[in-house]
């Protein structure tokens, strides 16, 4: 299989990689386009496009104007899977993944950006903020998807065929999934829906489901799974696979309430 998941807005600078190894991104001159349109805007224009505060508006605007290619260890680069943090991230836990947990994953897992592309948990990248859905005007078009097309799914492929695998597994968020062409994917598409019991009945909660994608990573890495059907028995935290519930590209995952 291969998997992708969504970045966090939240990054974590500060705490250290317990690996050395890194790998380089593969669209530094297409992040880098985008790069140069971010650094022309100003803190006002940065809050009014992203919708957030100005503090927030000014620490992306240092960001971006900080930001050099090749991105190294000595100009901010760290890995993506350490500098993301958020609720998938704390549900793969990969300060703790051994390191054939974490060389699966370099093969097997992909990381949709709306900077980067697509990344691998140890490509080296630098604090941003630029969600997929954006509306950034661009030199390809009005939007973050238009600017990268086919390019995602070109190199998703390429990546599975590498990897040898028969199945993507869609752990990301619409939104980030939404620049991955489907119908141009090499291989069947397999999207797990992670549902919790509230008074009595199963629905998406948000935080839950975030973390049990994560969750479903750190599982797969550590059993190396090499057939998808053996995600089924992915039971951590309480989970468990509802066969009535779901069928060939949607799995369903429930968990009962009370059960954490």
């Amino acid at each position: 299989m291969y998997y992708v998941i969504s970045p966090a807005k939240n990054l974590d600078e500060a705490t250290p990689v317990p690996v050395k190894t890194h790998s380089s991104i593969a669209f530094a001159d297409d992040t880098q386009m985008l790069m140069d349109v971010l650094q022309t805007l100003s803190p006002q224009d940065i809050a009014k496009l992203m919708g957030v505060s100005d503090k927030i508006a000014r620490l992306n605007v240092e960001r971006n104007g900080q930001f050099q290619l090749p991105i190294t260890l000595d100009n901010g680069g760290k890995q993506a899977l350490f500098l993301f943090k958020g609720d998938v991230y704390e549900g793969m836990d990969a300060y703790h993944l051994a390191p054939e947990a974490l060389a699966y994953l370099q093969e097997r897992l992909g990381l949709l950006s709306g900077l980067y592309g697509l990344l691998r948990p140890l490509d080296l990248m630098q604090a941003y903020r630029l969600e997929m859905g954006t509306a950034l005007k661009n030199p390809r078009g009005d939007n973050l998807y238009q600017f990268w097309g086919k390019r995602i799914t070109a190199l998703l492929n390429e990546r599975m065929a590498q990897a040898g695998a028969t199945a993507l597994v869609n752990l990301a968020s619409q939104e980030y999934f939404k620049s991955v062409q489907e119908r141009d994917v090499n291989v069947p598409i397999i999207t797990p829906v992670f549902k919790d019991e509230k008074n009595g009945q199963y629905k998406i909660i948000s935080f839950y489901a975030k973390r049990a994608r994560g969750l479903m990573v750190k599982y797969a890495s550590e059993r190396q799974i090499q057939n998808v059907e053996d995600l089924k028995q992915f039971d951590l935290e309480g989970y468990q696979y509802c066969e009535v519930d779901s069928n060939s590209n949607t799995w369903v995952f429930k968990r009962p309430e009370g059960v954490k």
